[in-house]
């Protein structure tokens, strides 16, 4: 009887679990994807009507397209690569040290620009693991070819 009822939950209910959280996943990723695209065009607007472009925006604007790019990744791989992520925390320091630089504390500004190294050094050993990977991968794939041929 309990093999009987594991069974059922290995097949029927964590595939129904299964499904819901890819749909839900997707789901709101789209909404992030929208709300993304909807407070750009705020934050446009808003330049446009103060007639004034800083670099901090410039900075908000490319935060906006890096989270566009991470819910495109994961439309077109089913993953969002780490890096991405810490790509945006980056940007967002740096838009945080030029906003606030003048008022801030210098040690302020050098524990954020260690937090920016930091995160540099984490994306940095990422893409490596990434890259790595993709050539063990292709020496896999290589031994598994020249065993075909043999």
């Amino acid at each position: 009887m309990k093999d009987k009822f594991n069974k059922f939950l290995n097949k029927g209910v964590n595939r129904g679990l299964s499904w819901t959280t890819v749909a839900s996943e997707k789901l709101l990723l789209a909404l992030i994807g929208i709300s993304t695209c909807v407070a750009s065009a705020n934050y446009l607007y808003e330049m446009l009507i103060n007639q004034r472009i800083e670099l901090a925006d410039l900075f908000m604007l490319f935060i906006y397209a890096e989270i566009l790019a991470m819910v495109g990744a994961f439309y077109s791989t089913n993953r969002i690569p780490v890096t991405l992520p810490i790509i945006v925390a980056i940007t967002a320091l740096c838009r945080l040290i030029i906003m606030q630089s003048k008022d801030m504390d210098g040690m302020m500004v050098m524990w954020e620009s260690l937090a920016i190294l930091i995160l540099s050094g984490a994306a940095y050993l990422m893409s490596m693991k990434d890259k790595m990977s993709l050539e063990k991968l292709k020496e896999n794939l290589d031994k598994e070819q020249v065993k075909d041929n043999s």
